[in-house]
This record gives C-alpha cells, sequence and structure tokens, in this order.
C-alpha cells in the first residue's frame, strides 16, 4: 500500500513537472514572437514598420531602375560607329532612342554635337552623363537617412521606456517593487531598440547594395564616353 501511494505521488509530481514546462514554454513562445514584441513596442514601432516599408520600396524601385540601366547591347557601338561613318547621323540617333538607357541617351547628345569642337562635345556627353547619375541614385538619400535614423527612434524608444518604468517607480507610495508595475516599460524600452537595429541594419546592407550597383553603371557610362570620343577621334 505504501509503495502504491508513492507512485502515485511521483505520478503526481511527474505530471504538475510536465504541465508547468508546458505552459513554461508556450510562454517563451509567446515572449519570442515578433508580432507580440512589437505590440509592446508602442507607437515607435508604427513608425519603424514604416520607415521599413518605404526603405524596401525604395531598394525594389532602384533595384529594377540600376538593372534597366546596366542593361547593354554589345553590337550597339559598332552599328553607331557604321551609322556615323557612313554619315546616317539620323539613323543612329533613332537607334540611341529606340534603346532608352542611360549611355544611349549619352550617346545620342553627342552624336546631335557633331561638327562642333570636340571639346564641346565631350562637355555635352558628360553633362548628360552627370544627370543620368542624379537620376540612378534618386532617393538613396532617404535610405541612408533612415539607416542612420531608425537605430536613433529606438533609443529614443528605450528612454521613454526607461522613464515610464521610473515613474511607476514613483508612483508606488508603498515602496515595494513589483516587478508586473515595472515589466512593460522595461519591455517597451528592450522591443524599440530591437526594432530599430533591425530596420537599420537592413537599410544600411540596402544603401550599401546599392551604391554599388550605381558604381557598375558609372564606370559603364564612363567607358562609353570614352569609346564614343575615341570614335569620333577615329581617321575617317
Amino acid at each position: 500500500m505504501y509503495l502504491l501511494q508513492t507512485n502515485n505521488v511521483v505520478d503526481a509530481v511527474v505530471d504538475t513537472t510536465l504541465v508547468a514546462s508546458t505552459a513554461s514554454e508556450e510562454v517563451l513562445q509567446e515572449s519570442i514572437n515578433l508580432w507580440t514584441m512589437a505590440q509592446y513596442g508602442g507607437w515607435i514601432m508604427i513608425i519603424l514598420a514604416v520607415l521599413l516599408a518605404w526603405a524596401i520600396y525604395l531598394f525594389i524601385e532602384r533595384l529594377v531602375t540600376l538593372h534597366n540601366a546596366m542593361k547593354e547591347d554589345k553590337s550597339f557601338m559598332d552599328r553607331i560607329k557604321d551609322y556615323i561613318h557612313e554619315g546616317k547621323i539620323d539613323s543612329a540617333i533613332n537607334l540611341c532612342r529606340s534603346i532608352d538607357t542611360p549611355a544611349s541617351r549619352m550617346i545620342e547628345k553627342g552624336i546631335s554635337r557633331i561638327g562642333r569642337p570636340m571639346q564641346d562635345v565631350q562637355v555635352a556627353v558628360e553633362n548628360v552623363g552627370n544627370l543620368e547619375v542624379g537620376k540612378l541614385e534618386k532617393g538613396m538619400v532617404i535610405i541612408a537617412t533612415i539607416a542612420a535614423g531608425a537605430p536613433m527612434l529606438g533609443f529614443l524608444g528605450t528612454v521613454l521606456g526607461m522613464v515610464q518604468t521610473f515613474f511607476n517607480m514613483a508612483q508606488n507610495a508603498s515602496g515595494v517593487i513589483e516587478i508586473t508595475a515595472l515589466s512593460e516599460g522595461m519591455y517597451q524600452a528592450m522591443v524599440t531598440t530591437i526594432g530599430g537595429l533591425i530596420v537599420g541594419i537592413l537599410a544600411m546592407f540596402a544603401y550599401n547594395f546599392l551604391v554599388a550597383r550605381i558604381d557598375r553603371v558609372v564606370r559603364q557610362l564612363e567607358g562609353r564616353t570614352l569609346e564614343f570620343m575615341d570614335l569620333l577621334n577615329e581617321p575617317a
């Protein structure tokens, strides 16, 4: 009888342990759920979410633009060369307009200046190139600002959360500090920091990636400029 009672007690303890373990796992899963964490972050998390969505939109839009700008027809310059040597200036301009890339717009401007001094042609081509690079860099300042500003907003949420925590402590006249009274402010302090860092890191990587792609396009434009000027300097 004693052994039977002992086994029952052991089974009850094991069941209680399993229930407690299951409950703790559920609490743990809830605590690491990103949506639940974001809800405790307050209004700053809404701003961070808007900044993240804005950065993603700009990144995709710039990525598509740069992809189109890097499209290159390997026979383009050969066809331009043939048209110029044959005196078919209008055909060369129409070819540039049909391709419609930053490089083709530069070449089109240079072709339209044929007959003027070479220095004027080169300046015209370079001016168009500068305008095209400016178009490619559209929105980059916003992404850089998000990369720098999102962590600062997160830290602002941290400060606000700590202020809320100390305010709750000051309102407690009994002098007994309860964890539940302080948890909300502490939770907000930690969550906004994490949110700000996540948005800032993603925006920073996106910015650097786009800068590298823009540099590739700039080098491509420089190569096309040199190739076009060499073409004009070739003997007839």
